[in-house]
């Protein structure tokens, strides 16, 4: 006699996977397994946000360079060396993928503080040109550089916080030990100069001399 199985016996069968898997899902969420890449893709989002911002600056550059070379063309060192600070701050790129590299991140950070000296050493020489300070294009130029070194600021300090948050998920307990068995995940590399030191130059371009 042919005896056919019931449908519910394979659901019978995998009723303990089931039963299994609903214990440790809520297991695997409270015990910190999600912390490690929820926190890394949170760090790498904030650090596509700082090349975003450092190239904005860095497309702000041709136009004024060619600006202040209408008003100042004998200035031609300072002028120079903004654009070769230029082309190496766009040289080196460190990709989210790439944070866990010192050797690059430090060519990126160490480029990207050279151009910011370049660049003080160009707005101190406008102060000389009192008519370049008054010319509208200059001005315009000015406040979007103005911005942009704000905005840099704002995403530097949210890069520093996140990479702060994931690098100590890394070294504390219970992530440390998802990490040691399962991600093996390096610390991010973070900024090592201080921020007040990449600001923008202070220069008051409203105001004209013995005003």
């Amino acid at each position: 006699m042919h005896i056919q199985a019931s449908p519910a016996l394979p659901t019978l069968r995998l009723l303990p996977a089931f039963l299994l898997l609903a214990l440790v899902v809520p297991f695997l969420s409270a015990c910190g397994y999600n912390t490690i890449p929820t926190q890394e893709e949170q760090a790498k989002a904030a650090w596509s946000e700082v090349l975003n911002q450092y190239q904005r600056r860095a497309d702000l550059i041709p136009n004024l360079v060619e600006t202040v070379k209408g008003y100042a063309s004998h200035e031609k060192d300072v002028l120079e060396g903004v654009v070769e600070a230029r082309a190496k701050a766009t040289q080196v790129t460190v990709t989210p993928e790439t944070l866990t590299d010192p050797n690059a991140f430090k060519a990126f950070q160490d480029n990207q503080a050279g151009l910011t000296s370049a660049l003080s050493r160009l707005l101190a020489v406008v102060e000389n040109y009192p008519d370049l300070k008054a010319n509208q294009n200059f001005l315009a130029l000015q406040a979007q550089l103005e911005g942009t070194e704000n905005r840099i600021a704002v995403a530097r300090r949210d890069y520093i916080e996140a990479v702060r948050v994931y690098n100590t998920s890394l070294k504390t307990f219970p992530a440390m030990i998802w990490n040691t068995l399962w991600f093996r995940n390096e610390p991010f590399q973070n900024f090592t100069v201080a921020e007040d030191k990449l600001e923008a130059p202070k220069v008051n371009f409203g105001t004209k001399q013995g005003g």
